[in-house]
């Protein structure tokens, strides 16, 4: 289980994308049903107000959209509602998604390119916008 960096979200390759608004309801239902979402690598999110995971999960479901897929955000508020978001890109999970994740993340998905997970075109995609964005910078 996995949060992919925020700022991969509109590069992640189709298998990514789709896993990630998968994973996404499934640590709604678990925070709702349990307090936490009771995996290593996202257990994390109990540590910043819900905001922050109901904006990165519109954020999957806009993306997704973009792309042509049906995505019933209902599936994410039947377990996590938030009246009103006010957390924008830049502040959502701050300390957590920063630069080292960005780079964990990254590799990880460059892992999966090595191991024919992904497409050419979806790889290069990938690395275009993080040249662009984090190493231009």
């Amino acid at each position: 289980m996995r949060l992919w960096h925020k700022d991969l979200i509109s590069v992640l390759p189709r298998l990514q994308i789709l896993g990630q608004w998968r994973e996404c309801c499934l640590i709604a239902k678990n925070i709702a049903e349990k307090g936490t979402p009771n995996h290593l690598l996202v257990n994390k999110i109990i540590l910043y107000p819900i905001e922050h995971f109901y904006r990165y999960a519109s954020e999957v479901s806009d993306e997704m959209e973009s792309r042509g897929y049906k995505c019933d955000f209902s599936k994410f508020t039947q377990y996590i509602r938030v009246d009103k978001c006010h957390v924008t890109h830049g502040e959502m999970f701050e300390s957590w998604h920063n630069h080292r994740y960005l780079m964990q993340c990254f590799y990880n998905l460059q892992e999966k390119h090595d191991c024919d997970g992904m497409s050419e075109e979806e790889w290069s995609i990938l690395v275009n916008k993080f040249y662009y964005v984090w190493v231009k910078n």
